[in-house]
């Protein structure tokens, strides 16, 4: 069956991402829009992936437990887990490896954890977008002992990709499948590197305000049933 994802989604947790992010805000627009599946990947944590599940399942939207880490590299990882105890060990694991500098909310923006109807739990007070001290020479090795799969984020982008900031992309990193940001931009890329042919190539929308949440294009694949671990299962392949 054709399942319509978008593996990439940011709450008001992540600082850059707007406080209107709610899980009930996230779910509801994706159903509006017509995903199927959809990942919660806010900057090296998961901290609001339980509510934004929760959320989901009340709705009948499959979400994925996920992160954006971002690596000693800078380069930002998208990690996905087949369930939230795996997610929550992940996520307290990175967050010992980010630097302990405090979050400035005037120049960042707040840092919000919810519950399921959007109520305010706590504010993270520790900035959550520097780099973890994780390379990305481990992150494909570290992220399976989760049980999770994971790929280098928008890779056609000039900043926090693995090509703009490490020069290339390849077989040894560990990855088999990498998110396409712009899709006209595949072509190009897989002319430059080789190994973008035979990769799986995803397209989602980092979206970080309600308003960037894309309506579904390429971003579907070819399941047997919509679950998070048929999703995993596919992106392993």
């Amino acid at each position: 069956m054709k399942i319509f994802y978008d593996l990439h989604i940011h709450s008001c947790l992540s600082p850059c991402g707007s406080e209107d992010m709610t899980p009930n805000n996230i779910v509801n627009m994706a159903k509006i829009m017509g995903y199927d599946i959809i990942a919660l990947t806010d900057h090296n944590t998961c901290g609001n992936c339980e509510a934004t599940m929760a959320v989901g399942k009340s709705a009948g939207l499959t979400v994925i437990p996920g992160m954006e880490l971002c690596t000693a590299e800078e380069v930002h990882i998208v990690c996905l887990f087949p369930n939230i105890k795996s997610a929550d060990a992940f996520s307290k694991y990175v967050y010992s490896t980010i630097p302990p500098i405090k979050n400035k909310p005037h120049i960042f923006g707040e840092q919000i954890y919810m519950n399921k109807v959007d109520e305010v739990t706590g504010i993270e007070e520790k900035l959550l977008i520097t780099a973890s001290s994780v390379s990305i020479n481990s992150v494909a090795k570290l992220v399976g002992e989760y049980n999770g799969v994971c790929f280098p984020a928008h890779i056609d982008r000039h900043s926090f990709s693995i090509i703009s900031n490490l020069g290339t992309i390849n077989e040894s990193f560990g990855f088999t499948t990498a998110e396409i940001h712009d899709n006209s931009q595949k072509e190009t890329l897989e002319n430059q590197f080789h190994y973008l042919k035979k990769a799986k190539i995803v397209y989602n929308s980092d979206a970080h305000y309600l308003e960037k949440m894309r309506l579904p294009d390429k971003n579907f694949a070819e399941l047997n049933e919509c679950s998070v671990e048929a999703m995993l299962e596919y992106l392993k392949q």
